[in-house]
């Protein structure tokens, strides 16, 4: 009884099925806006593009406008650390899942599983589930993400060697700038050069120079208007390109669903249990909120940029494809059911 009584409860939480229900609605909205012609073949580009260098640059660097703490610096030396475990344990895994499978279709399978859209599927949710101390963890997690997206990722797709091309995009890409600023303002404020700000209540309290929440309020309202475009924009972007992928086509490939349960299910499923582990016996002590945002990060459906790798390396592009509306309509589908799940899983473990 005390589990359907929790399950009520969890269910009855505004805040939390106002996060799902805005979700899968926009998504909708977006869908319906590309099938009845609102939306034409150009606009999920462009909207994904206002997110990616825009939107969602904006919002990493302004989540890490905060103060510093013990729990907090813990927790993200632990999302830094087990960021890059995951992903060499997700590289090996991998071979195992699609192991009835060889060549290119193994590679893109693999490659599809092991890097999902982290940043533009996960990091929205977890912004309206979390706010800023949610996005800054997972900025935090996708730093190991992207050196193995544009390092192995690449290299396994295209079949060469790490290119310059490849380096440059991996450290100027707008998010991971805004990343890295944020977290080196967010770890080292203590440190940097302070000024005296007049707090609302009319107390001086110093804070670093760069904290730009209390000493540029102008330019931290200006970011923050930004980032609120990225969690509508990425889910309409979302729906728009569902929208245009044959889905019936798609559907008919088994493959594509295997894969598909294999990344929205069977990895996140696989890497709480063995989070809950190190927690519970005391090997890795860590907070439910890092815990939460490594679930919601490796249930993301196939990463755009591993598709387009397929397509311009000619690696299994219609079933990349295929696979990625799958996994994306799997997602949604298990938006809510993961959120149920690590709602339950607080008020047992934590």
């Amino acid at each position: 009884m005390e589990i359907l009584a929790l399950l009520h409860k969890t269910l009855s939480n505004t805040a939390m099925i106002g996060a799902i229900f805005s979700t899968i609605s926009i998504i909708g909205l977006g869908y319906y806006f590309r099938k009845t012609g609102i939306f034409n073949n150009q606009v999920g580009k462009i909207l994904s593009s206002v997110v990616l260098t825009a939107a969602l640059p904006a919002l990493a660097f302004t989540s890490f406008m905060q103060d510093n703490d013990p729990q907090k610096m813990a927790d993200g030396m632990t999302l830094l650390v087990f960021g890059f475990v995951i992903y060499i344990v997700l590289i090996i895994l991998s071979k195992f899942f699609y192991f009835k499978y060889v060549g290119d279709e193994q590679t893109a399978l693999r490659n599809l599983s092991i890097f999902g859209s982290t940043t533009f599927f996960s990091t929205p949710i977890i912004s309206s589930l979390f706010g800023p101390v949610g996005v800054m963890l997972s900025s935090i997690f996708n730093i190991s993400y992207r050196v193995f997206l544009y390092s192995y990722g690449y290299i396994q797709m295209s079949g060469l060697k790490m290119s310059s091309k490849n380096i440059k995009e991996m450290f100027l890409n707008p998010i991971v700038i805004a990343t890295f600023a944020g977290l080196f303002i967010w770890a080292f404020q203590n440190s940097l050069p302070q000024v005296d700000v007049t707090t609302s209540g009319g107390a001086v309290k110093q804070y670093a120079f760069l904290r730009i929440d209390q000493t540029a309020p102008w330019l931290q309202q200006a970011m923050k208007y930004l980032a609120g475009l990225a969690s509508p924009l990425a889910w309409l972007s979302i729906g728009a390109t569902l929208g245009q992928i044959n889905l019936k086509q798609a559907a008919e490939n088994k493959t594509t669903w295997y894969y598909s349960f294999i990344k929205v299910v069977l990895i996140p499923a696989l890497i709480l249990v063995v989070l809950l582990f190190l927690h519970g016996t005391g090997v890795m002590p860590m907070s439910y909120d890092v815990i939460a945002v490594v679930v919601l990060m490796m249930m993301a459906p196939a990463a755009t940029v591993v598709t387009t790798y397929a397509i311009s390396f000619d690696r299994e592009a219609l079933l990349a494809s295929n696979s990625s509306l799958i996994s994306t309509i799997l997602a949604v589908i298990f938006i809510p059911i993961w959120i149920v799940v690590l709602e339950l899983i607080q008020h047992y473990f934590f």
